[in-house]
């Protein structure tokens, strides 16, 4: 059985098609220099350009079947979008994908929503960008910055354990209701210090 690479020993897998490239580039150069250890599933700079195994679709399976396998903790993922290869990715079992283009939101997709596999588009991000993004998402985890709201973790783990234990078959026998593993309250908490802002 394989090991799995995690993000704390700062092992990442990443892939992206030719349109994605340029920016995947830039993220791992400074993703390196910070010592991370990057495999890398899509195209390099001595890719050849016709090789169709490396159209967007197919770089997101060789990627998050990486995940599904559980070789890798996390990912990323780039293509001219972020969508395209993020779709494709999500095809895979235990693949929570996202797509972010701000650091905000790169942030919250990994502490609100345990994101594994994060998707940028490089027509819409740029190469600083997608660096900082990059380190917001690899520095925290679910639950991160949250200890002001009541159940932050709890809530959402929850919504991660549901999904991980989703059967479209067996919600559509069950009228499309889903089986609750727990529950929560869905009240929305306010940080202190930011009530007026509600």
């Amino acid at each position: 059985m394989i090991e799995l690479k995690t993000v704390k020993d700062k092992y990442l897998v990443v892939g992206a098609d030719f349109a994605g490239f340029p920016l995947k580039e830039a993220v791992c150069e400074h993703l390196r220099k910070k010592g991370w250890k990057i495999t890398d599933l899509g195209v390099t700079k001595d890719s050849d350009p016709d090789d169709t195994e490396n159209m967007f679709h197919r770089v997101g399976l060789r990627v998050g079947a990486q995940i599904a396998e559980g070789n890798f903790e996390r990912a990323l993922v780039f293509c001219g979008t972020g969508m395209g290869i993020h779709i494709a990715a999500s095809k895979c079992p235990h693949v929570h994908a996202g797509v972010v283009e701000s650091v905000p939101a790169a942030r919250r997709a990994i502490t609100g929503n345990g994101v594994n596999v994060l998707a940028m588009g490089a027509f819409y991000v740029a190469p600083a960008m997608g660096c900082d993004i990059a380190d917001a998402y690899l520095s925290a985890e679910l639950g991160s910055d949250q200890t002001w709201w009541h159940n932050f973790y709890e809530f959402h783990k929850l919504a991660i354990d549901e999904l991980e234990a989703f059967d479209y078959e067996q919600y559509k026998k069950q009228g499309f209701r889903l089986e609750h593993l727990g529950d929560y309250p869905l009240q929305l908490e306010t940080k202190p210090g930011q009530e007026e802002l509600r």
